[in-house]
């Protein structure tokens, strides 16, 4: 193995001996030889996401049956899936949904681009992170659902002040953990890379983006779900579809099984978006070990 591969192996986390040999931790060998101690916290149990709901399910279902909840608070778990199904039939949910979902993607879009080009800029440069981390910070403390007013004077009632809405409460989660990740990378691989007189673009791919991908998927795993939090209430100001809507518009002729529905929208993509972050997530970290594996 030549020495550029072993720097992008150290910066990863993975140790090597001079001679290019990996140095394998303890519990790491015992997984090839099937011999010594296993963590149980690696073991998950299958479905388990699933329980939680599940028993809520079975509550709320019985509550229903005996009475114990008022269906005009919160109607049976089959009249709310009677209702989405009327929905679907009548093609609204699916007009509805694919206008929140285009919003969403245009927010998380421009939020994930904006938030990783500052995060670079200010973790790489003093400079960078002087003018633009306290500015972002700021931005931090002041949620995004308090500048819709301004927001609505800037940019007016219509798509644009949505989707910048949803792109700024997007950034931040992107921008603090990919800059927290920036600013973590261990020093000693930077001067590793220095005495390999490694090229400014090879130091970016091979120690800076390594190391700064786990931050950037546990922020977007934070942005994904923010974006969803965002639309919830931008889509009930001045819109005239989107799931938001139909909240809005079922509250006002008091259809509480259509609220739920368009909630339980709401929690499936959210649920949906994280899986597939996750997915990625495990995919483009397969090289670091963990208790989970």
């Amino acid at each position: 193995m030549n020495a550029l591969s072993n720097t992008a192996a150290v910066a990863r986390g993975i140790p090597y001996a001079p001679d290019g040999r990996e140095f394998l931790p303890p519990v790491a060998k015992s997984r090839k030889t099937g011999t010594g101690p296993r963590l149980a916290l690696g073991r998950t149990i299958p479905f388990g996401a699933l329980i939680g709901p599940a028993l809520l399910l079975v509550i709320w279902s019985v509550g229903s049956v005996a009475g114990l909840i008022d269906p005009r608070t919160l109607p049976a778990p089959w009249s709310v899936v009677g209702t989405a199904i009327d929905l679907v039939a009548d093609g609204k949910l699916q007009d509805h949904l694919m206008t929140s979902a285009w919003r969403a993607a245009q927010g998380l879009v421009f939020g994930i681009l904006i938030g990783t080009m500052l995060a670079l800029v200010s973790g790489l440069s003093r400079l960078g992170e002087a003018i633009i981390d306290g500015p972002v910070q700021i931005k931090r403390a002041i949620p995004s659902l308090a500048l819709i007013p301004l927001l609505m004077l800037w940019f007016g009632i219509g798509e644009g002040m949505k989707v910048t809405t949803i792109a700024l409460a997007v950034l931040i989660p992107i921008y603090i953990q990919t800059h927290s990740s920036l600013r973590s990378i261990d020093s000693r691989y930077v001067e590793l890379a220095r005495t390999l007189r490694m090229g400014y673009g090879e130091f970016i791919r091979q120690v800076i983006l390594p190391g700064a991908l786990p931050g950037f998927f546990l922020g977007l795993r934070f942005a994904v779900t923010y974006a969803w939090l965002s639309l919830v209430v931008v889509e009930q100001v001045n819109a005239t579809s989107g799931i938001g809507y139909m909240i809005d518009l079922a509250r006002n002729y008091g259809q509480t099984d259509v609220v739920i529905v368009s909630l339980a929208v709401y929690a499936l993509l959210g649920l949906a978006s994280d899986g597939i972050v996750r997915f990625f997530q495990e995919r483009s970290l397969s090289w670091r070990r963990t208790l989970a594996d």
